[in-house]
């Protein structure tokens, strides 16, 4: 079969979404259940809130994923490309990444409002990130670096060599 691989990957997108879908509806029953109904007395316009929120951070990670989930079709109907393989790191893996913070954060505010501040370690990863990123465009410019002896040398050496001109040799015919 010539494009097995790509129907493949098309099936795991199908189940892996399916997975995730089932991830974000749990964690939403769950919040309702017991933070609306059994803890009814303690909720507030805050919970609304919250609950509004988090919907969102489901909403948007998953509608990329499914984006880039999506298989290929040509003109005649047939399989192109089975969609983005979903296993992947990078952005795939940072949207998977906000997903499950995200459950983890509904589900456990049922128990205390401190665990909104685990959001916080999106922008705190992301900063991290970043400073890398950063840190090669400041450091181009700063030569302060103190330099040990054999680096020293070493410089020194590749210095004298490149300033050499290039020999080239050349055969007599």
């Amino acid at each position: 079969m010539a494009n097995q691989g790509a129907k493949k990957r098309k099936e795991e997108n199908a189940r892996h979404m399916e997975k995730l879908r089932r991830l974000i509806i749990a964690c939403n029953v769950i919040y309702v259940l017991v933070r609306m109904l059994i803890f009814h007395s303690t909720f507030t316009w805050k919970h609304w809130i919250g609950l509004v929120f988090t919907s969102l951070a489901y909403a948007i990670p998953y509608q990329q994923l499914a984006a880039m989930a999506k298989p290929t079709y040509g003109d005649d109907g047939d399989l192109i490309d089975g969609g983005f393989d979903m296993s992947t790191g990078g952005i795939c893996g940072y949207l998977h990444d906000i997903i499950y913070i995200t459950s983890f954060v509904q589900v456990m505010s049922i128990l205390s409002g401190k665990f909104w501040y685990t959001y916080l370690v999106i922008p705190a990863f992301g900063a991290y990130k970043s400073s890398g990123f950063i840190k090669g465009f400041l450091s181009q410019g700063s030569q302060g670096d103190v330099e040990d002896e054999k680096t020293r040398k070493k410089r020194e050496k590749m210095e004298k060599k490149a300033s050499r001109g290039k020999i080239v040799k050349t055969r007599a015919r």
